[in-house]
């Protein structure tokens, strides 16, 4: 460690008290956690089973392989060692290392320190030993290979160094700085979020009051122009004096809260669509609680999404409007469309845009290592006890494909370091998530991730056999190349299922930063190509990247052999007039 002053032995003790204060008050806390299925936490035995019935079935038919890797862990290790005890005995020359990139390791002490230098080197080359054992491993197939790679991964991941106060030197040091009150500050968040949540520890990744829905984010103007049990519809004031003439109604995912799509205006999708002249309309859905259980998807097909149509169409006297769906309000989307085919009323939707939209889940990207048999088993148990499936276990798996980021740096940061979340709009619109109905929740999962129906045409809502071969309205869709929740190349497989004509777009960055993605600055590029959807890998090598947001894209093909020459629409009508202004109450709904 580099030389400090030495601390203040009466605050010193002040802090300890705290810390026993503290202590007791977690204490409690973790007494006063709810109860759920083991299977929520962990793979059940039976991954296990066949994980080690694999590496057994590997050593006996490839010993060398094995062998390989445990005599070269076995010599670097000894490496290490040797050059950790000449750097103590000053016997080697300190040699300029070049700096790291992999970021929790960025204090010179990682280096210098001959005890902290030989903790990293050991976890890194632990590291690699066990993603040399899992990454082939024959004896399984691919799937099941894909997830004992995640499992390893999130095991390494747990144990980094850096997740430990006796071998992080960053918050060594500013435990001596502080005099302690870095551990004050940290066990202090530390039981505040175990106090906030009653089914475990989720870690703060924002300052959950440093915006204000409605006052500092999703703030575009408009008013709730009708409403009922699933969701509330918001029309959104006009900026320009004319209009185009088909509105605009977007459906975002019901996983999360629809301000994602409006959190300030310099990065709201509405507002932008709203300057451009759109007669914008949001379905708002409902934070559904126990009284709920009994809705599934096509509940929100029945009740929520072709109501919001019939009403932005009741509400602007048009035969059909242009309709955006956002990740599973994307899935939802399909389906209406789809299903609306099949009963002879496709021309409500006159324009389709789907952003980051699975429909065919054959290769659902790392989300697919949570579906083991033992993990649905724990939903199912969990929802026929609540009704519901909590924000907690969604929010947590989803939090757990980028473990790194959104776990354990903010953990150490929060927890070792005491330092306070940060105001970032985006990140406090991800903690303020939302629960699933029992029934969706299983049906979602069951047969639309592990069944994959949809894409087979064997998911019936409301009487009818969904068919996405059916669907033939143009389609803009739009995917992030790092998304990992909805992987590009299998929302682009899903797209080539369609007919009619269609526009593929990915955009650079991720799940939510690629969508969010302002035309005002043009921070993230995309790709275009416009030869239909056919194959992903050939479509990326000859598509063309353009350096900035697609929004401008988007905007354009909306805009094609359309003018604004409509009359700008206040929100409502006689039969459907503004009930509260935006965005409305349900949004303000927290999670149980």
């Amino acid at each position: 460690m580099t030389d400090q002053t030495s601390p203040d032995a009466e605050i010193l003790e002040q802090n300890l008290n705290k810390i026993n204060d503290l202590t007791k008050r977690m204490m409690a806390a973790l007494a006063d956690r709810k109860s759920h299925s083991p299977n929520l936490e962990t793979p059940d035995h039976q991954f296990y089973a066949k994980a080690a019935a694999a590496y057994f079935a590997e050593m006996m038919s490839d010993p060398s392989r094995i062998i390989e890797a445990q005599v070269g862990y076995w010599t670097e290790s000894l490496k290490n060692w040797s050059e950790i005890q000449q750097q103590m005995a000053g016997t080697v020359e300190e040699k300029d290392s070049e700096p790291t990139k992999d970021k929790r390791f960025k204090h010179e002490n990682w280096e210098k320190n001959p005890y902290f230098k030989m903790i990293k080197q050991q976890y890194l080359l632990s590291s690699k030993t066990i993603e040399t054992i899992t990454k082939d491993m024959s004896h399984l197939p691919e799937r099941e290979r894909e997830k004992v790679n995640f499992f390893a991964k999130q095991v390494v991941d747990m144990f980094a160094p850096t997740n430990f106060l006796a071998s992080n030197p960053d918050a060594l040091e500013r435990a001596m700085e502080t005099n302690g009150q870095s551990l004050v500050d940290g066990l202090q968040n530390f039981v505040a979020d175990l106090e906030s949540n009653q089914q475990g520890i989720a870690v703060r990744l924002a300052d959950p009051d440093a915006f204000v829905v409605g006052k500092d984010i999703a703030t575009t103007p408009g008013s709730v122009v009708f409403q009922n049990r699933m969701f509330q519809l918001i029309q959104y004031s006009p900026s320009t004096s004319k209009v185009y003439k088909k509105p605009l109604l977007i459906t975002p995912p019901w996983i999360n809260k629809f301000y994602i799509l409006d959190l300030r205006p310099e990065n709201s999708l509405i507002k932008y669509a709203v300057d451009q002249g759109h007669t914008v309309f949001v379905v708002s859905w409902v934070n559904p609680d126990a009284s709920y259980a009994d809705c599934g998807f096509d509940t929100y097909l029945e009740e929520g999404l072709l109501v919001a149509i019939n009403k932005v169409l009741e509400i602007t006297r048009q035969k059909s409007a242009n309709v955006a769906g956002y990740c599973i309000g994307g899935t939802l989307l399909a389906c209406a469309m789809a299903y609306l085919t099949a009963i002879g009323e496709d021309k409500k939707v006159n324009k389709a845009t789907f952003f980051t939209t699975m429909t065919d889940f054959k290769n659902p990207g790392e989300l697919g290592n949570f579906l083991e048999p033992g993990f649905l088993k724990g939903i199912r148990a969990q929802v026929e006890e609540t009704g519901y499936l909590e924000s907690y276990f969604m929010s947590r798996a989803f939090s757990f494909l980028r473990a790194r980021d959104l776990v354990y740096a903010p953990a150490v940061r929060s927890y070792m370091m005491g330092e306070a979340p940060p105001a970032f709009d985006l990140l406090q619109w991800n903690a303020d998530s939302t629960n699933l109905p029992g029934r969706m929740a299983v049906e979602y999962l069951q047969k639309l991730y592990v069944d994959n129906e949809l894409v087979e045409g064997k998911f019936e809502l409301l009487g009818e056999k969904i068919r996405l071969a059916q669907i033939n309205r143009p389609i803009f869709a739009v995917s992030t190349i790092q998304d990992h929740i909805a992987p590009w190349a299998s929302t682009f497989r899903g797209l080539t299922k369609t007919g009619g004509e269609r526009t593929f777009i990915l955009s650079e960055s991720g799940h939510i930063a690629g969508i969010v993605n302002p035309a005002s600055k043009d921070k993230y590029g995309h790709w275009h190509n416009p030869e239909p959807p056919r194959d992903p890998e050939f479509w990326l090598e000859n598509a063309t990247y353009v350096k900035e947001s697609w929004w401008h894209r988007w905007s354009e093909w909306l805009a094609k052999g359309e003018e604004k020459t409509t009359p700008a629409r206040k929100p409502g009508n006689k039969n459907n007039p503004e009930i509260e202004p935006a965005p409305g109450s349900y949004v303000l709904k927290p999670g149980v």
